[in-house]
């Protein structure tokens, strides 16, 4: 089990690898440490010193933008000191394995490793290898999971509908290939949620979806009727094995996200989106760019939810966050 190394045997976090396992109290307390870092953005120094001296590594071995300098902004917010790595001409490109890279650059003294990787378990994998002071956090790692992004979608649906109990909540897409939506569905049953559903066409669905704690919906029509909060997904082509889809056309026809299918939703339902957004297939612009959407401040809401958790695997969660 991953979860098994995740917390050491005080109780403290080590690891940050998945949501699945996590308290509803320790989401909590990740959120409510989000919550202090929020001001911090809107200084015009941005910067708290919790992190100072220490080293952070951002190994991505797949492309990304938001996830990739949300990391690198809020590990600078907290004053370390931030290395990336470009993949594409470092050593593995030459035949060097994912640990000997790891135990180079762990010799170089480095604290904590921000880790993506195309392979489901990679980030497990280093964490397993790394002595006890080094911490792993998982940006992402195949179909598996995506931890930190679950975590700060939470953190919106918290910051615009307070809390979970009572809420409905659609995952729309392609749910069978999305990390993103695995560890939203892990996050939000541990939160209490009153209903998460998953809609999508079957081949998108993954099998026993139920087990997870979600009801699934083939039509947009059942699947979004009196949402509070819709979250879309992109189809992830690059992960797929042959056409599971007749044509992008015919998917955006039957499951985009247009007004018409908005209006199916409560009237103060928020919709979000954890990027890269395909309008035109997923969704359509006029909802990606209309009221109802809380898409720009999610990536807002990243920052500060990541700078909690480096914070927390620093051992430095609840201390002053006053500038220095």
């Amino acid at each position: 089990m991953i979860t098994d190394i995740q917390v050491d045997d005080h109780g403290r976090h080590r690891h940050f690898l998945t949501t699945e396992g996590l308290s509803a109290k320790a989401i909590g307390e990740i959120l409510d440490t989000a919550e202090s870092f929020i001001s911090v953005g809107e200084r015009e120094i941005k910067k708290v010193p919790l992190l100072r001296g220490k080293t952070i590594v951002n190994l991505f071995f797949e492309a990304s933008t938001r996830t990739r300098t949300t990391f690198e902004i809020a590990g600078k917010r907290l004053s370390a000191d931030i290395i990336n790595i470009n993949t594409s001409v470092s050593a593995t490109q030459k035949g060097e394995s994912l640990l000997d890279t790891v135990r180079n650059l762990e010799a170089m003294h480095t604290d904590l490793f921000v880790v993506r990787h195309p392979v489901s378990g990679a980030a497990d994998l280093i964490a397993r290898s790394v002595p006890n002071h080094v911490h792993v956090v998982n940006a992402g790692d195949g179909r598996h999971a995506h931890p930190t992004q679950g975590l700060l979608d939470m953190f919106t649906i918290r910051r615009y509908k307070g809390g979970f109990a009572n809420l409905k909540v659609a995952i729309v897409g392609d749910v069978l290939h999305s990390r993103v939506a695995r560890s939203q569905i892990h996050a939000l049953t541990a939160l209490g949620t009153g209903e998460v559903r998953v809609i999508g066409p079957r081949s998108l669905l993954p099998f026993a979806v139920e087990s997870l704690g979600a009801k699934s919906y083939t039509t947009m029509a059942e699947g979004l009727a009196g949402v509070d909060v819709i979250i879309m997904l992109r189809l992830q082509f690059e992960r797929m094995s042959g056409a599971l889809i007749p044509s992008a056309h015919e998917y955006f026809s039957l499951y985009g996200l247009t007004p018409e299918r908005l209006a199916l939703a409560d009237p103060e339902a928020i919709v979000m989106h954890p990027g890269p957004m395909n309008r035109g297939l997923e969704i359509a612009s006029e909802v990606a760019d209309g009221p109802q959407s809380v898409i720009l401040p999610q990536v807002t809401f990243g920052i500060a939810v990541r700078m909690a958790i480096l914070a927390r695997l620093a051992g430095a969660a609840g201390t002053e966050t006053k500038s220095p």
